[in-house]
């Protein structure tokens, strides 16, 4: 095969192809594609879907001419250790690469991925690198790419090593110069065999093992990466404008919340109570943050390394120029405590029902003790904020509980009857 085939592989005879992939987006829909680049070694091509254009990276090569007569599907590129190869070179030369992949010797996809491609690459210096190939594209920074170069360029562990990204710039008659920019993929250290740290907690409190080592080390390595991260890139003041847009967000979502999960209403009042005191709160700085932070985007590394974080998309729902936008901290804060007490409700939706209240509590406080030693403050003072985050993630956790798994509203429902009715004071 050869990296140059991409442009021999005809429209119509991707849109076949591309239906069946896990991270085409319009399912069940007929693609209608039109190429609008084949440069960079890849292709990029616009789906006029029902839903909505969509612009998805697809680089694919001719199947060998043994394969089969015309009209075989195309290969994927990401299967063809050549390109791979050829792939890491181009992120080596990028402007914004740290230190360089060098040769790969063999490849291989990672199964299971929905949204994008993950190839998992041995280099000649023995090292195992993971490069992800981003399907679908938008103008713009990604947020997983440019907060974890930040972070490795700081040179943290927090972060897995990062090696460099690609990025390509892409006809657009949307935009006033007709031009686009973005990331096309991202290549980091690959770390096999962690455990995430929901596993570990799960585990641990079905087992009734305290973790409040665990916890405090954890609040601690967050602190940590908040502290690069304002370090590293812009902070900007929280002035009454953003402040404003923040809170006018978490209205949205109650009257959303209200209109799907009915059992959210009698505590309509005490929850808009929490959020004006939040409003009249002074607010910390504003800075780059994780965005979407849950036990699940931790791995446990062997000491001394301790937790790594992963995935700095930021919100999925949110627009991609939003997610890089500066944030407060206790959004990344309130999103941790939030998943404690998912452990607890998880455990409590065992067959065999394990009652982890007192442990998520104890794993709560001292993830916030490690938190407040690490940053060097005290959250004391800003609880009304930290309250309206955490009510606010609650409120996500509603609706999309009672949407996807309604015997499950109750674990959020619980906190926001909890946050709601803490005394003002």
């Amino acid at each position: 095969m050869s990296a140059e085939a991409p442009d021999r592989v005809h429209d119509r005879t991707l849109e076949g192809w591309i239906a069946r992939q896990r991270w085409y987006t319009a399912k069940g829909s007929t693609p209608s594609l039109r190429t609008l680049s084949e440069s960079d070694g890849t292709r990029l091509v616009l789906d006029d879907a029902p839903t909505g254009p969509v612009l998805y990276q697809v680089p694919v090569l001719t199947p060998a001419p043994e394969a089969g007569a015309s009209g075989s599907d195309p290969v994927d590129a990401t299967t063809d250790t050549a390109w791979v190869q050829e792939l890491a070179e181009r992120i080596d030369a990028d402007p914004s690469s740290l230190r360089p992949i060098g040769r790969v010797t063999a490849s291989r996809v990672l199964s299971g991925e929905q949204s994008n491609t993950s190839v998992i690459c041995d280099t000649a210096d023995g090292a195992q690198v993971i490069v992800k190939v981003f399907r679908v594209l938008h103008h713009g920074d990604n947020p997983d790419v440019t907060t974890q170069l930040a972070l490795s360029a700081a040179g943290s562990a927090r972060v897995p090593t990062v090696y460099g990204a690609l990025r390509a710039t892409w006809p657009d008659s949307g935009r006033p110069d007709g031009t686009a920019t973005g990331h096309l993929a991202f290549a980091q250290e690959f770390l096999p065999g962690l455990e995430d740290a929901w596993r570990v907690a799960l585990h641990d409190a079905r087992e009734g093992t305290p973790w409040d080592a665990q916890a405090a080390a954890l609040g601690s390595a967050l602190a940590e990466v908040h502290r690069t991260l304002a370090e590293a890139l812009p902070t900007e003041p929280a002035d009454a404008a953003r402040r404003n847009a923040a809170v006018a967000t978490m209205h949205a979502r109650l009257d959303a919340a209200v209109r799907e999960a009915p059992t959210v209403a009698p505590h309509v009042n005490a929850v808009r109570a929490v959020y004006d005191r939040a409003a009249a709160a002074d607010w910390p700085a504003l800075q780059r943050i994780h965005g979407d932070l849950h036990l699940g985007q931790v791995l446990a590394a062997p000491e001394p390394r301790g937790w790594v974080f992963l995935d700095f998309e930021g919100e999925p729902l949110r627009p991609l120029t939003e997610r890089s936008l500066p944030d407060v901290t206790l959004r990344d804060v309130a999103g941790m405590l939030r998943s404690f007490d998912y452990v607890a409700g998880s455990l409590a939706h065992d067959d065999a029902l394990v009652d982890a209240g007192a442990w998520a509590q104890a794993a709560r406080e001292a993830f916030l003790d490690g938190y407040q030693r690490g940053t060097g403050t005290d959250l004391g003072g800003h609880r009304a904020l930290l309250d309206a985050f955490e009510l606010d993630k609650a409120l996500y956790e509603v609706v999309y509980e009672t949407r996807n798994r309604p015997d499950w509203a109750g674990i959020p429902l619980a906190a926001v009857a909890r946050l709601a009715s803490r005394d003002a004071a």
